[in-house]
């Protein structure tokens, strides 16, 4: 047999055919299942059995060893320490080489055992073939020599009997008398009949050695198949749910590392031979499995790409490495920098809040400055030597023509400014000039301190250097006075701030009745520990009372006004057709304190606002309406029409004008067109019902709006 061990056989009804990418797979032709998993026999893979109710166990010693080999009914073998009442599926590595020892004389006894029955058998089935030949030639001598019809029974190994007809008998009995080739005949048959016999002997014979040897081919290919589900660590036979199914086919694709992002059918080929593919019953199944293991696969690797840059990013150094990269100027603005930013990861992820970021922000500026101030002094110095380097210079030279001898030098670039450049040339003239003077000085104030009095020089150094320290001293105070005067103006101002909002909080909390005076305010606001803290002037305090009750004001009288417009829906309703008492007894009237007299005088000044926002509103609907305005405008137009006209006789005419040729006069429609007719088109917006009560003061209104509008301009032809 070749070393590589040949599929199992596939279960009846299933067919193997080849795909498009020649990827093998498999058919039923009676259920229309098809699968690229190739169906095993019953036997390797239950997937699901009933248990027994009682299993028969063979327990076998390990010699050397306190485990013992236990075999059930099913035909699955675990193992069983004695001692420790212990029981495992995996051969144990302490007793392998004592149970390939027991395994290896198993092996030779069934091998002896089967070569001694093959020979026992052989040897019985040759004294089987001479029995029968000697009882066939016994039968033919004695049919020779008696001719008396023997019957001969035939028995072999299958126990098939050939009994003789009832009737031959009495055949035989009949042809006594039959001749000599009659009976040779007979013997012919017979020999014909046990050869016959003897060939479909062999024939069953040759038959059952290849049954043998086919059994014997699956019995290794079941045992291959045995040691690869020992070395996965799994049983020949267990019986599994369909929870713990899934779990180990979950487990068999996160073994191959299959991508979650790949679909079902590129997948396939990567886990499609291992044997906890089929662990599953449908393909339905294993699908949903795999669906599953995607989406929690997906989650996995998100959560650790999340942790890995949560790991890796550092929030602080990111805002800072923000910061050097984007703001490169000393008057960059907060403002800005947060609105451009504040979108961005970078910006968000670091610091509490926008106000600490913004400390950092004005941190970084301050460095930012110090920096380039830094960078500048070092230039100007690297400038200064660079000039100091080059000689002595004339004190007439132009730096136009010194300068061109320092274009090369990196000294000469880092001063970033041409102007600057020049401007510190001559200051290098002016101190090369002053200290070639004040050497000239030093000599001479050499020999003047030499004869002046030693006294007289220390006094003066001594005044100079007092007179040098008070200065300082104004100085600095002076400084301090300005800076402490600026931080106590912002304190002031932040502190007001802060007493405003919170003396309003108190007043929100305090106060609800909007008639309630000062004095009575503040006999409540004593118990509160926010009005005895508070800094704000009495002038201030009094000045935000007094707006909060009007607020409380406010709100009272606009309630009130939603029960007028309630209760009074025309502009012509009288107080007295109020519900007064009602009224009295209302939310409104009660926190405001009114009498019938001062309701009586809120409800008149409510009619009049009411009566000049209905008349507004009146007037706006005069502009609005194009009827108005087209016909009061053209009653206007002086002359005739636009075309002539006609004569004002013929206008009657039913016969002439627009439509049968004739012309009209638009001056003479317009005049038709009375008071009237505008109140028919106006008479259904609710702006000229408010004043139903005053029909003759509206139409004036109506008519000294007419008597406003101007005539149409006429177009350059006309």
């Amino acid at each position: 047999m070749s070393s590589a061990i040949p599929p199992p056989p596939l279960p009846p009804g299933w067919t193997e055919h080849t795909g498009p990418g020649g990827q093998p797979y498999y058919y039923n032709a009676a259920t229309g299942q098809s699968t690229y998993a190739r169906p095993l026999p019953a036997f390797p893979f239950p997937v699901a059995a009933a248990k027994p109710k009682k299993q028969k166990l063979e327990k076998t010693p390990i010699p050397g060893t306190e485990w013992l080999r236990v075999k059930t009914a099913d035909g699955n073998t675990f193992y069983t320490h004695k001692g420790r009442k212990e029981s495992v599926w995996v051969v144990p590595d302490e007793i392998k080489g004592a149970l390939e020892v027991l395994e290896n004389g198993e092996r030779a006894q069934r091998e002896h055992a089967g070569s001694r029955m093959m020979q026992d058998e052989g040897e019985e089935h040759r004294r089987e073939i001479e029995r029968v030949k000697s009882e066939v030639q016994d039968a033919v001598k004695r049919k020779a020599e008696d001719a008396v019809p023997v019957e001969v029974e035939v028995v072999s190994k299958r126990a098939r009997v050939e009994e003789e007809k009832d009737d031959e008998d009495d055949e035989d009995d009949e042809d006594d008398d039959d001749d000599d080739d009659s009976e040779e005949s007979e013997e012919e048959e017979w020999q014909k009949e046990a050869a016959a016999q003897l060939a479909a002997e062999a024939e069953e014979e040759r038959q059952r050695r290849e049954e043998e040897a086919r059994l014997e081919r699956e019995a290794e290919d079941a045992a291959k198949q045995a040691e690869e589900r020992a070395r996965l660590n799994m049983p020949n036979r267990v019986d599994l749910s369909l929870d713990e199914a899934k779990a180990l086919f979950k487990t068999l694709l996160r073994e191959k590392d299959v991508n979650p992002l790949h679909p079902w059918d590129t997948s396939l080929p990567l886990f499609i031979s291992d044997p906890r593919y089929v662990l599953l019953p449908s393909v339905s199944t294993r699908c949903e499995a795999f669906d599953d293991y995607c989406r929690e696969r997906a989650r996995e690797l998100r959560q650790q790409n999340v942790q890995k840059e949560k790991k890796e990013a550092n929030p602080k150094e990111e805002f800072d490495k923000l910061l050097s990269d984007e703001v490169k100027s000393t008057r960059a603005s907060w403002t800005d920098f947060r609105r451009t930013w504040k979108k961005d990861r970078r910006f968000y992820s670091w610091g509490r809040d926008d106000r600490e970021r913004e400390k950092r922000f004005r941190e970084y500026i301050k460095e930012l400055g110090q920096k380039k101030r830094a960078a500048a002094e070092k230039a100007e110095a690297d400038f200064f030597a660079m000039l100091h380097a080059s000689g002595p210079i004339p004190n007439d030279a132009n730096w136009k023509d010194i300068k061109k001898k320092f274009y090369s030098d990196a000294r000469y670039d880092a001063v970033g400014s041409s102007s600057l450049r020049e401007e510190l040339f001559a200051t290098f003239q002016k101190g090369q000039a002053s200290g070639q003077r004040s050497s000239h000085d030093e000599n001479t104030d050499a020999q003047q301190k030499s004869n002046e009095d030693s006294v007289d020089a220390e006094q003066r150094r001594k005044e100079k250097k007092e007179r040098a320290i008070r200065e300082r001293e104004e100085k600095v105070r002076a400084e301090r006075g300005r800076l402490e005067f600026d931080i106590d103006k912002s304190k002031q101002h932040l502190n007001k701030e802060e007493g405003e909002m919170e003396f309003r909080t108190l007043l929100v909390d305090a106060i609800r009745d909007p008639q309630i005076s000062w004095d009575e305010a503040v006999t409540q606001l004593k118990i509160d520990p926010r009005f005895t803290n508070c800094t704000l002037p009495l002038n201030q305090q009094l000045h935000l009372f007094h707006v909060h009750t009007r607020q409380l004001q406010g709100r009272q009288l606009a309630g009130l006004h939603s029960l007028f417009e309630a209760n009074a829906p025309s502009l012509a309703t009288p107080f007295t057709a109020l519900p007064v008492e009602s009224l009295l007894k209302s939310m409104p009237v009660t926190k405001l304190g009114y009498d019938i007299d001062r309701l009586e005088d809120e409800y008149d000044r409510w009619q009049r606002e009411r009566t000049h926002s209905a008349r507004k509103a009146f007037d706006g609907m005069l502009n609005e309406n194009s009827f108005v305005e087209f016909w009061g405008r053209l009653n206007k137009i002086g002359g005739e029409g636009a075309e002539g006209g006609v004569k004002a006789d013929d206008v009657g005419d039913e016969d002439e004008g627009e439509g049968f040729g004739g012309k009209v006069d638009m001056k003479v429609l317009a005049k038709n067109v009375d008071i009237s007719d505008m109140v028919k088109v106006l008479k259904n917006d609710h702006r000229y019902a408010m004043f139903d009560h005053v029909p003759e003061q509206r139409e004036r209104w109506l008519r000294d709006h007419i008597a406003l509008l101007s005539a149409p301009k006429l177009s350059v032809h006309v």
